[in-house]
């Protein structure tokens, strides 16, 4: 029986998986999404066009692929519905090739309203969310309160609907939060019709009978390990595991049935929102690695904090993931760059640490390793062979640090600029 590979991203998000799932699917029949709402952006780029996925698996791209949303995620119908014409119109036929599982919760009008109104609450202490409603869709999944896709079918759904609303909007008004959602929620009814459409299924019983079937399964997470509700800087964090474990719950598979691990980490560092971030650069470096990276958010367009790799980090991620494959983007966005850093450890109320702390909002001092840049244009190497030494030194270094072997490098944003050693 096959087992589900997972991928998934090691830092705060924005590591780039959506272009290697893509780059991958060729090798599998299933790409399934296991966790996260749409504010999370997967982008791709290949015969000069560029796509911005938020909800749909990356697997749409490759034809003849089953593309299935798992009961972990979150879905508005409203923004999939634009997702998913958007799509359509650029020749992608979805309803052939898309299951969405009707255990996967759907966020209501109301919960964008909530999510600001919490977050206005919160004053300077802000999470910096995305405001699409994704925390208070998990919070009433987690109180068993919440309405999932499979509601839809119920013959009298326009009640539980209404339940949910009256709920939501006596917490609106204790937080004295006024909003007109009416126009927001016809679209929302409508939209809810269009996700109709699509086949509506058991994803657990899909994905098992995949495997029973020796069927390939790529699971696909959003956001990054170090935003784990768990396992990340909490409380700046998202709502949901993004972690490996998330996989079995998201999509219902069995520990015992997990394969490879793919971790996706960037050769620098970025956060969206507010948080932690122990090697963000304030400097001249950091706006080239933002300038030169593009770093920008998908679907938010928010400038992205920039720093230096963090090893800490990173080894604490793939220890909790049990990455088996590492694979490095953006690499060529250092191309210029005489000295690179890489933060080995922390130093933190005088004492250093390898370990990533509890609470990361103190102080903390990164302590340094330097290396001499490779100054050449990356994206020229179609092999390993073929890149700089200084480049390989960065690579192995990294390699041996973590224990895990660098895999795959990207060295552009085209599914052609790919390395796989």
């Amino acid at each position: 029986m096959k087992k589900v590979d997972v991928i998934l991203g090691l830092q705060w998000g924005d590591e780039g998986k959506g272009k290697v799932v893509d780059v991958l699917t060729p090798s599998y029949q299933v790409v399934a999404r296991f966790q996260g709402g749409p504010n999370a952006g997967h982008t791709l780029e290949f015969n000069g066009e560029k796509y911005v996925l938020r909800s749909i698996p990356s697997g749409i791209f490759q034809g003849g692929k089953t593309n299935i949303i798992g009961n972990g995620v979150v879905l508005d119908p409203v923004l999939f519905r634009e997702e998913a014409e958007g799509l359509a119109a650029s020749g992608h036929d979805l309803r052939a090739q898309l299951c969405i599982s009707k255990k996967a919760h759907l966020i209501l009008p109301t919960h964008r309203a909530l999510d600001a109104a919490y977050e206005a609450a919160k004053g300077s202490a802000k999470i910096g969310t995305t405001g699409k409603g994704i925390g208070p869709t998990y919070t009433d999944k987690i109180s068993r309160t919440g309405i999932r896709v499979g509601d839809l079918l119920h013959p009298d759904f326009r009640a539980i609907y209404d339940r949910a609303k009256a709920r939501h909007e006596a917490v609106l008004r204790s937080l004295d939060y006024a909003c007109d959602l009416s126009e927001l929620e016809a679209r929302w009814f409508e939209a809810a019709e269009y996700l109709k459409q699509f086949r509506l299924i058991d994803s657990e019983y899909e994905i098992n009978n995949a495997l029973a079937e020796d069927r390939s399964v790529l699971a696909e997470g959003a956001q990054g390990t170090l935003l784990d509700v768990d396992f990340g800087s909490y409380p700046f964090v998202t709502s949901s595991n993004t972690v490996c474990a998330g996989a079995c719950t998201g999509l219902g598979v069995a520990p015992n049935r997990i394969g490879e691990v793919y971790g996706i980490f960037k050769a620098y560092c970025t956060r969206v929102g507010s948080g932690p971030f122990p090697t963000e650069l304030f400097d001249e470096t950091g706006d080239a690695l933002r300038s030169l990276g593009h770093e920008f958010g998908a679907v938010t367009g928010r400038e992205r904090r920039c720093g230096w790799l963090d090893l800490v980090a990173l080894k604490y991620a793939i220890m909790v993931d049990g990455v088996t494959q590492l694979i490095m983007m953006k690499s060529d966005v250092m191309n210029d760059f005489e000295t690179i850093r890489v933060a080995t450890a922390y130093e933190i109320d005088g004492e250093r640490t390898e370990r990533f702390p509890y609470s990361v909002e103190g102080r903390i001092d990164p302590v340094y390793r330097e290396f001499e840049g490779w100054k050449c244009d990356l994206r020229q190497a179609k092999s390993y062979d073929e890149f700089p030494p200084q480049f390989k030194t960065y690579v192995e270094f990294i390699e041996r640090e973590t224990g895990v072997p660098v895999k795959i490098i990207s060295v552009g944003p085209d599914r052609s600029e790919t390395v796989v050693r």
